[in-house]
């Protein structure tokens, strides 16, 4: 769903006058119109409002992408389309009901402050969250990604397989000086030939020492005993031989650490994902509210680049529930108001616009393409 934002010159503009045009002429019910009252802000030179035009572009260009993220991140925890984000709210409304019956939130965004303050607390604040957001997201993906990599170990077959939940303390020499236990991945169509080979590929391999600990049907998992002396010797000979080695060294308390690990993993996930939801959603409001009180913020300061002083502007919210209607809508729009331009746009006598160079002194310094009014497109996200 989408809006035109369009800002008109009181003084140039009748009201209701207005009205009868959008609903007359645009082909609009009158539901799909709405007045939007702004307050009136402190202004300051020309020099500043030029400087917060190209900022207020930017954060809304930058917001705009915020809004964005936020609904991305929460629909990829929902494993959703993004078309669930029309059950979201924005402070506690449905989003059509709030942009259409906006009022400056005085209590937060007071307009006793400059336009500078006003911009820097709504990006502050919004640049805030939508960090906070990105990187507890960025945490969320890491422990969902070695909670895939445990699970992949569980799954996997004997030569990748975590073996914490396999292998017994039995299955070990413990406390030796001299001899160590090696564990070895075998390809089950190599097996008798490992079983016939293996105490001689290495010095001083432990006699029949080779026990089956595990079976699949890609490899079977043994234990060999050996002299530590040889360790790197027995292992070199054995990749050469495609047997692979484990590199497990059994620990009463490092097991029961893998074995906590991947239930502390699935908590972690859940309880992460539980507060990334409530903040993307938190996130997606917030920063909404900052993004219109931008948009109308912006409309405000264009508007005195455009038109000039006193500050006295009507705004127009026109609802579009058919965006082929949008160059429809504009172009009558400027067929309308092209006075207000002066001699940049004006009408031939077949009714066709003329649009010529003498553009009024404020079109070299406005943020868009010269119009002879302030109008803005306005997606609902």
């Amino acid at each position: 769903m989408s809006y035109i934002l369009l800002s008109l010159p009181e003084s140039n503009s009748d009201n209701e006058s207005n009205l009868n045009f959008f609903e007359n002429n645009l082909n609009l019910n009158s539901k799909n119109i709405n007045k939007i009252n702004l307050p009136v802000f402190k202004i300051g030179t020309l020099d500043s409002l030029i400087l917060q035009s190209e900022e207020l572009s930017k954060l809304d260009n930058q917001l705009n992408l915020s809004i964005i993220k936020s609904l991305e991140i929460l629909n990829s925890l929902l494993g959703e389309s993004t078309s669930t984000n029309i059950n979201l709210k924005i402070d506690n409304q449905l989003k059509s009901s709030y942009l259409e019956k906006f009022q400056w939130k005085n209590s937060i965004y007071r307009i006793e402050k400059s336009i500078d303050e006003l911009i820097k607390l709504i990006s502050n604040n919004s640049i805030q969250l939508d960090n906070d957001l990105r990187n507890s997201y960025s945490n969320y993906i890491n422990i969902k990604n070695n909670l895939i990599n445990l699970k992949r170990k569980q799954n996997g077959d004997l030569s990748i397989k975590s073996l914490h939940e396999i292998v017994k303390k039995d299955d070990f020499i413990q406390n030796s000086d001299y001899l160590k236990t090696i564990l070895l991945a075998i390809p089950n169509s190599i097996e008798n030939e490992f079983l016939n080979n293996y105490e001689t590929i290495s010095k001083f391999v432990v006699p029949r020492s080779a026990n089956l600990i595990s079976k699949d049907n890609e490899f079977s998992l043994y234990s060999v005993i050996i002299f530590k002396k040889f360790e790197n010797e027995f292992l070199h000979a054995s990749r050469e031989n495609k047997w692979i080695p484990r590199d497990f060294t059994y620990n009463d308390s490092t097991i029961n650490k893998l074995k906590d690990e991947f239930n502390n993993l699935l908590i972690d996930e859940n309880n992460l994902k539980n507060d990334i939801l409530r903040l993307s959603r938190e996130a997606y409001s917030i920063i909404s509210i900052d993004y219109y009180h931008i948009k109308f913020l912006r409309s405000f300061v264009e508007s005195v680049l455009r038109y000039g002083l006193p500050p006295n502007f009507n705004y127009y919210l026109i609802k579009i529930d058919n965006i082929k209607n949008l160059d429809l809508i504009y172009n009558q729009c400027i067929k309308k108001f092209s006075y207000l331009a002066g001699n940049a746009f004006s009408i031939d006598n077949n009714g066709n616009l003329l649009n010529d160079s003498k553009l009024n002194d404020y079109s070299n310094i406005v943020d868009t393409n010269y119009e002879p009014f302030v109008i803005y497109k306005i997606d609902l996200l």
